[in-house]
């Protein structure tokens, strides 16, 4: 199979993110004067949307009270607006892979459960103009990973068959998107996530440099 489209998720993917959303966690924590954690505990509370690491990072009592995560997500975004570039960067190799497949004539996008205003702000910031045909972050309303409705949406709009399409990701979100759309599940072991996570939860492909990705899946030429 010779592959027309790829698309992506963001953090632990494309980008280190890990310390912009530790920090910004800790912040609000410190707010309310709970104990914060560990940058390496928040690999496995982030890949599920703002919300979901929310309820994970705060106090089991809290975070099982509706009604106050949703403001202590209020205020999570309010100190992760203000950060989200400190520290934030795309992985090495990762600009020149996706300048290569976008010159081969590949249609990229990013699918990821990070607020649509962060997705967009770190894609345009971080990645050269007109890398991604599209940016799906989470919105209201609109089904998170690993329901595969909107990459399903973005394969339509590259006119790409869900066989014609790699899902690259780090997490058995990810994977499960993948699997469940009908893409080519591929695995970067560079991310959040250990790579036995992503081998049992179905990655076909496993990464583990960005240039190992012309090696392992076949994109078809423009």
């Amino acid at each position: 199979m010779h592959y027309k489209g790829a698309i992506f998720d963001l953090d632990g993917t494309l980008v280190d993110s890990l310390a912009d959303l530790a920090d910004s966690a800790n912040e609000m924590l410190r707010s309310y004067g709970f104990p914060e954690h560990e940058l390496a505990a928040y690999r496995y509370m982030v890949g599920n949307g703002a919300r979901k690491l929310i309820e994970r990072c705060l106090p089991q009592n809290e975070g099982a009270d509706e009604k106050f995560v949703t403001a202590a997500l209020a205020r999570y975004n309010e100190c992760y607006a203000g950060r989200l570039l400190n520290k934030t960067k795309p992985y090495a190799g990762i600009v020149e892979m996706l300048v290569e497949l976008k010159a081969r004539g590949v249609k990229l996008g990013v699918c990821t459960n990070k607020q649509q205003f962060a997705a967009e702000a770190i894609t345009q910031k971080l990645f050269p103009v007109g890398t991604f045909a599209a940016c799906e972050g989470d919105k209201q309303g609109q089904p998170r990973k690993p329901d595969p409705t909107r990459a399903l949406k973005m394969a339509q709009d590259f006119q790409a068959e869900p066989a014609q399409v790699a899902f690259v990701g780090d997490t058995a979100v990810d994977m499960e998107t993948a699997r469940r759309a009908g893409f080519l599940p591929v695995g970067v072991t560079w991310g959040f996530r250990p790579p036995s996570e992503l081998t049992e939860s179905g990655a076909q492909v496993l990464l583990e440099s960005p240039a190992e990705i012309w090696d392992k899946v076949a994109f078809a030429h423009d």
